[in-house]
């Protein structure tokens, strides 16, 4: 007999939307344990400008892949949607329901969808894209991503180097882009995913990302930096690479001021949130929810949860 393949639940949306608050009533009605997908928060000793969960939220509630590297780790979305499948099923073999949150949309693909599997790595042409960046400059591979896959291009920053290498390192190997040979990878489902999402006005959405950064400084976030250093951690490592830390890297250098460094940190914050809102637009399967709707948590979670359960049917 074969057995039946889960159900997931995915909660999707951009930072500062209020995913978090909302899963915690989702998850404890749906009987779930909770899948995040969100490329930051898998860092240890990085809390604060990552937004973790708070005690209370995580209380009760299983929650996975929050913590489980160092900062100084690799962990990409590949690997993630491999150990994700594995521990989607163990939770499915426990008779939980599965509930995924984020805002990583490379995460939930890779989850969901899986990533093609047609091209190998190449090093020697990755060190030749690495050594056009050298002489050339950042900016100019990106255009030149941009050239031969602007769909691609545009779900990546302009200065994640990393994606822009493997990006091009694809195309030149295969002929096809990646956003192509995604589109034509041909596999068998192994869940069933119901997608919900978080919407609300634009503007609302800055202000709000704005505030939190205000809340992050009020925290500790610069002192959570500078610990992080004081503990040999390098503001190159991938970690470093999530909103506000080389910023404030900068500023603890020196090299820029107090409110520039604030100004950076907003700034960059609302271009993630963004890029997060074009990324999950373009995905048809998701059942948006605007949360200016709903006056309390509780009731917004109320309405996805009827959602599931109709879509379930």
């Amino acid at each position: 007999m074969i057995p039946e393949i889960p159900r997931i639940f995915i909660l999707a949306g951009p930072t500062g939307i209020g995913k978090t608050a909302v899963s915690t009533p989702l998850a404890l009605a749906l009987n779930a344990e909770i899948i995040s997908a969100d490329s930051r928060q898998i860092y240890r000793e990085m809390d604060i400008a990552t937004a973790k969960p708070t005690v209370d939220e995580l209380s009760g509630i299983p929650h996975h892949f929050i913590d489980i590297v160092a900062p100084d780790e690799i962990y990409d979305a590949g690997r993630f949607g491999a150990d994700g499948r594995k521990t989607a099923l163990e939770i499915a073999s426990r008779k939980k329901n599965i509930l995924v949150v984020g805002g990583s949309g490379l995460y939930i693909q890779s989850l969901i969808d899986g990533f093609f599997s047609g091209a190998e790595k190449n090093e020697s042409l990755r060190e030749a894209i690495r050594r056009e960046i050298s002489r050339d400059g950042l900016s100019s591979v990106y255009e030149t991503l941009r050239n031969v896959d602007p769909e691609t291009a545009e779900n990546i920053h302009p200065n994640d180097a990393k994606r822009i290498e493997r990006a091009l390192e694809v195309y030149r190997i295969t002929g096809m882009r990646i956003s192509e040979l995604r589109r034509n990878q041909n596999r068998e489902p192994w869940c069933r995913p119901i997608f919900a999402g978080l919407t609300m006005e634009r503007a609302l959405l800055y202000r709000r990302i704005e505030e939190r950064v205000d809340r992050m400084i009020e925290r500790g976030v610069i002192g959570e930096t500078q610990t992080l250093l004081d503990k040999g951690y390098s503001s190159s490592a991938v970690a470093m690479e999530g909103l506000g830390y080389r910023d404030i890297v900068q500023y603890l250098n020196g090299d820029i001021g107090y409110e520039e460094m604030i100004r950076r940190f907003k700034q960059k914050s609302r271009n993630y949130a963004k890029r997060q809102i074009t990324w999950f637009g373009k995905d048809k399967r998701i059942q948006w929810f605007d949360v200016q709707e709903y006056k309390t948590k509780e009731a917004l979670a109320a309405a996805i949860l009827r959602y599931f359960a109709g879509a379930s049917l």
